[in-house]
């Protein structure tokens, strides 16, 4: 009898768990919140770092600020000219680039004799590039560095420096030929 009444409780668990799943799975289908197509278009195009260059927490609060009109499309510095020219194609407006400079890509490096391990470096990082603790020596993963500068702004032995990137196999690219340097095909620069 104790098997039998055992048997029915885990049957009516069953049957219920499978009827509330259901019902939930139907409500998240029908009930369900689209997002702005436009705003996931946008975030698609920002750099995704979250460095908060720009002044919002990070890039999917700064797409919703662009698809509303409530900020520039100058607003990402990590993204530059290039990204401004995108994103002004893509909303449909004009853009003046005078005041976007193109910056070379930095990341941080720390002076290990000047570090004194007062941590306020790593706290500051938005991307947890900087590894470290108190009284110790920090350093930085350049791999998840976004160059955002935080970290250089707050150090008070200035014992981080930030630094261009420098090529390496894996990064390294041809440049672009010069409009002077194309050759016209019988082997005279035009």
């Amino acid at each position: 009898m104790h098997e039998l009444e055992m048997l029915s409780a885990l049957f009516s668990l069953t049957t219920l768990g499978l009827v509330l799943g259901a019902l939930l799975g139907l409500a998240a289908r029908h009930l369900k919140v689209e997002g702005s197509a436009l705003e996931a278009e946008i975030e698609a195009l920002l750099p995704g770092s979250q460095c908060g260059q720009c002044g919002f927490p990070g890039c999917g609060p700064a797409a919703t600020a662009l698809a509303s009109g409530g900020a520039p499309v100058t607003l990402c510095p990590p993204g530059g000219r290039a990204l401004a020219e995108e994103l002004a194609d893509k909303l449909g407006v004009t853009v003046d680039l005078a005041g976007v400079e193109d910056k070379p890509v930095l990341v941080a490096f720390v002076h290990e004799s000047l570090c004194i391990g007062c941590t306020k470096c790593f706290k500051r990082c938005p991307t947890d590039a900087i590894v470290g603790g108190p009284k110790m020596i920090h350093a930085v993963f350049a791999d998840a560095c976004t160059g955002c500068e935080q970290c250089f702004e707050v150090c008070p032995t200035e014992c981080i420096e930030m630094r261009a990137v420098q090529p390496t196999t894996q990064t390294w690219y041809w440049p672009k030929p010069a409009a002077n340097d194309i050759d016209d095909g019988r082997g005279i620069a035009a």
